[in-house]
């Protein structure tokens, strides 16, 4: 069996370290949604982005079963559980009344999910009444507190699993801003009393629980009335919270996906000073590539997850080898043996700390030493305390002076140099607080570790562009006028890369859903990064590009030409000029004028059109309302 050298002498513990895989290992969700299945959920409607009128109950239900299928994307492995309260019918652990799990054969009910969970609550609003039911399970008169019980049948669910090792958090979906409003005298204290006593008991044990209120058409949410309490708000945080109440219903899929996706600690490092003094750092992974999942090797008979084993076989033998391998490295014509032990100390450059090495000014790094993609750190007091006062001190201090620290971060697999650099904050003076917008945290004062290259990594720039007579060629005046005209009329407004998605991964996940969720079509997926061929083929547009292309080759200029005559034609190119030429003729025997003007140009074929739109150099991709489209704005129709 052939072997990978790098492979056979590669420490076991390697790729945990390595960041880009860590998140996985470090914490997984474990998560709860509660939703209130109340008839006033039910009855409040309000319209949704296709003018249809939609119940607080199906939004509730949408938001969830979209965050379902995101989060087999995105975060498989996390647990979830579906629960709803005031319900007619019971079912959990507990058996209390007005709490229903809603699960599927062959699953725990706080378990991954599954297609077959997604598919039938997806169905859920047909079946609800009939199998479920809605009731209101707080009452006048009765010591009934279905809140309280749902509360308790939540956090039951989530003693699986470790605080320090899984993030357990409960969504709660309601549009009652007072759940004992109808109660009165002693006993809607009572009740209050004991149901927030219950809120706070679950989040003791590390369990955090988050409001999605849901809000009247004419009426905003008050979550002053209870929930404040319930979910510990004060002061500024409930300052903070109300403008997150005030936003539309339509956002309520986005604010879930925002929450869905809390800052995980990537790991926990000490940070070396001085001798004898270290502080406690948390790092967070900012921005990572998204991958598609691993693949799974099936049996293809029973359908159970095959389990892949590796073997060793002596050369001169044969046989199986049974004791554990040694390794050697080749020197000088001889095999060096080294044990796992003495390998993994040869490679161990540092103990994994980060070691502070001093300070540089701002102007002396550079914007290409950025090696990859950077990690964000946050002092922690949990083990070391007096983390967070010291790192405020360096970091008030570098920033007054306009300076970064450097360090040496021994990782085992991965020793680097880093760049400390502090990030910028405003708020008052002798306030340690984060800046908080729409409840989402903008700017914490942390610090940036950006990874240096080694003199080694760096390659310089050594071949020079000339043309036949040695000289660099330069552009002139008018080409850099018409470039500027040019990148001006294509400028892109409000840009950002946070509006693309990646449209393989997008395409990839569609076609698993569909398959999974045994959808008749795969469902439409958009391709934000195509250019857009109806802006780009605006007669100003295409002026600007054609005085551009007119000024750097000039009147006579024939590309197909150029390219012969550098010897660089190929096949390829000289087929694209055969079709060109013949849609130019082809296009000829065509009226497009009185075809556009009387709508008769959904009469041709998705053939016929691509003649026009070969003729005349535009795009010829998408379906045939598209073509028509893209010619009746070339024609100014």
């Amino acid at each position: 069996m052939e072997l990978d050298p790098d492979d056979v002498f590669r420490d076991d513990e390697e790729d945990a370290d390595n960041e880009f895989y860590r998140e996985k290992e470090a914490t997984k969700t474990l998560l709860v949604y509660l939703v209130d299945a109340s008839p006033k959920m039910f009855s409040t409607s309000c319209p949704s982005g296709d003018q249809k009128d939609e119940t607080h109950f199906q939004i509730a239900v949408s938001c969830i079963s979209q965050s379902l299928k995101t989060q087999i994307i995105n975060r498989s492995y996390d647990e979830v559980a579906i629960c709803f309260f005031n319900t007619r019918e019971k079912r959990n652990l507990q058996e209390l009344n007005g709490v229903f799990i809603f699960n599927v054969a062959e699953r725990e009910y706080l378990d991954r999910p599954t297609a077959r969970l997604i598919k039938e609550f997806d169905c859920i609003e047909e079946r609800f009444m009939k199998e479920i039911g809605s009731q209101n399970g707080i009452i006048s008169g009765t010591r009934e507190n279905s809140l309280y019980n749902a509360l308790w049948v939540a956090q039951a669910l989530l003693r699986k699993g470790s605080a320090k090792t899984a993030d357990k958090r409960i969504l709660l979906f309601t549009n009652e801003d007072d759940p004992f409003g109808n109660i009165k005298g002693a006993t809607k204290i009572d009740m209050t009393r004991t149901t927030l006593q219950r809120a706070k008991d679950a989040q003791d044990l590390g369990i955090s629980i988050e409001l999605l209120p849901l809000s009247q058409p004419d009426e905003e949410f008050n979550v002053s009335l209870f929930f404040a309490d319930l979910i510990g708000l004060e002061g500024d945080d409930l300052a903070q919270f109300l403008p997150l109440v005030g936003e539309k219903l339509v956002d309520m899929k986005d604010q879930l996906r925002k929450r869905m996706f809390t800052k995980r600690i990537v790991r926990k490092i000490a940070f070396s000073i001085a001798n004898g003094l270290s502080i406690e750092l948390n790092t967070y992974a900012l921005i990572r590539p998204t991958i598609p999942g691993a693949i799974t090797w099936l049996d293809s008979v029973s359908n159970c997850p095959l389990k892949a084993e590796r073997s060793f076989i002596c050369s001169d033998t044969g046989a199986l080898v049974q004791e554990p391998l040694k390794r050697y490295q080749p020197y000088k014509n001889e095999n060096i043996k080294i044990s796992v032990e003495e390998l993994s100390e040869i490679k161990r450059i540092s103990t994994g700390q980060l070691r502070l090495l001093g300070f540089k000014p701002l102007s002396c790094l550079k914007d290409y030493h950025n090696l990859r993609p950077s990690t964000f750190i946050f002092p922690s007091d949990e083990e070391v305390f007096g983390s967070t006062c010291i790192f405020i001190a360096l970091h008030r201090s570098m920033l007054r002076l306009e300076r970064f620290a450097v360090a040496f971060y021994g990782s085992s697999s991965h020793p680097q140099l880093v760049a400390l650099i502090a990030q910028h904050y405003q708020f008052p003076e002798n306030s340690q607080k984060e800046i908080i917008s729409h409840g989402g945290q903008v700017e914490p004062p942390g610090m940036h570790m950006i990874y240096l290259p080694y003199s080694e990594d760096i390659r310089h720039v050594e071949e020079l562009y000339s043309d036949s007579n040695g000289a660099a060629p330069k552009a002139t005046d008018d080409q850099i006028e018409k470039a500027t005209a040019l990148m001006k009329r294509i400028d892109l407004k409000d840009f950002s890369v946070c509006q693309f998605s990646n449209p393989a991964l997008q395409r990839h996940y569609a076609v698993l859903q569909a398959l999974a969720l045994e959808e008749p079509d795969i469902p439409e997926t958009i391709d934000e990064t195509l250019p857009d061929e109806e802006g780009m083929a605006k007669p100003g547009v295409v002026s600007a590009v054609e005085e551009f292309k007119l000024s750097v080759y000039g009147d006579n200029y024939d590309e197909e030409k150029e390219l012969v005559g550098n010897g660089k034609a190929s096949e390829a190119s000289k087929k694209r000029k055969a079709i060109a030429d013949n849609a130019v003729k082809e296009s000829a025997n065509y009226d497009w004028d009185d075809l556009a003007d009387n709508g008769k140009l959904k009469d041709l074929t998705v053939v016929e059109l691509k003649y026009y739109l070969t003729a005349h150099s535009l795009p010829v991709a998408g379906k045939k309302e598209a073509l028509i489209s893209r010619i009746l704005t070339h024609m100014g129709k």
